[in-house]
C-alpha cells in the first residue's frame, strides 16, 4: 500500500483536474477522433473513446493513460478505457451508394407523432416514416428508426437492421449523436456498428447522419 502522504496527493492531483480539459485533450491525440469521461465526484470511473483502426485498441489504451500521466499527473487505470474503433470505409460511403439526407418532417397527432425522413439516392427520393410518443425522450429513437426504414426502402439488398441505441452525447466542447445499429449477419449473428456525427446546429439532421455513419461499410458494399 503505498504511503498515506503519496495517497493525499494522488487524490489532490485528481481533484484538480478539470476533466472537460481532459476530454478535449484526448481529441487531440492522432489516434482518437472523439472522448468522453465520466467521473464520480473526483473519480474517474470510465472513459470513452472512438478511434481510427490505425492502431491497436491496446495501444490507444496506453495513449490515453500516457496523456493523462504526462500532462495532469494524473493515472488511469486501463479497466476504465473503453474504445470503439471506425475503419477509414464507415467514413466515406462509396460513390455509388451514397445516401444523402434530403428532409425531415414531423406530423404530430395529439399524444403521438409520425417523423418522415427522406433520402436521396442516385436522383431518387425515398421516405421512411416511424410513429411514437410525441416526447421529447423518444425523438432521436423515432429519427433514426424513420432513417432505418428509409434505408431499407432505398437498398433491396440490405439486409435487417434495428436501432440498438441513439443518444446525444458531449465530446470536448461539442455535441455528438451517437448511434448503435444492429444488423443481421450470417447463421444468425449480428454486427454491431457504431456511427457518429457532430452536431453544431440541428440534433436531428446529426441523428440521421449518425445513422448513415454506421451502415457506411453495409451500403458501401452494396455499391461495388
Amino acid at each position: 500500500m503505498p504511503p498515506l502522504t503519496e495517497v493525499n496527493a494522488l487524490r489532490s492531483v485528481a481533484m484538480s483536474v478539470n476533466f472537460r480539459e481532459l476530454e478535449e485533450s484526448l481529441t487531440r491525440l492522432e489516434s482518437i477522433d472523439a472522448a468522453r469521461v465520466v467521473n464520480q465526484g473526483d473519480k474517474i470511473t470510465e472513459i470513452h473513446v472512438i478511434a481510427s483502426s490505425d492502431k491497436p485498441s491496446k495501444q490507444v489504451a496506453r495513449d490515453v493513460q500516457s496523456l493523462a500521466m504526462a500532462r495532469f499527473g494524473l493515472p488511469i487505470d486501463h479497466r476504465v478505457i473503453s474504445v470503439v474503433q471506425i475503419s477509414p470505409q464507415h467514413l466515406d460511403l462509396a460513390n455509388g451508394a451514397r445516401a444523402a439526407l434530403r428532409k425531415i418532417n414531423e406530423s404530430p397527432n395529439g399524444t403521438r407523432t409520425t417523423i418522415e425522413v427522406t433520402l436521396r439516392h442516385d436522383n431518387e427520393e425515398h421516405t421512411g416514416t416511424s410513429t411514437g410518443p410525441a416526447v421529447a425522450a423518444a425523438r432521436l429513437r423515432l429519427i433514426g428508426e424513420a432513417t432505418i426504414d428509409a434505408i431499407e426502402k432505398t437498398f433491396d439488398a440490405v439486409p435487417p437492421i434495428a436501432l440498438d441505441s441513439i443518444a446525444k452525447t458531449h465530446v470536448g466542447n461539442r455535441d455528438v449523436i451517437v448511434a448503435i445499429v444492429v444488423t443481421a449477419g450470417d447463421r444468425g449473428s449480428e454486427d454491431l456498428n457504431v456511427g457518429s456525427a457532430i452536431s453544431p446546429g440541428s440534433v436531428d439532421d446529426a441523428a440521421v447522419k449518425a445513422v448513415l455513419n454506421a451502415l457506411n461499410r453495409r451500403l458501401a458494399s452494396l455499391g461495388e
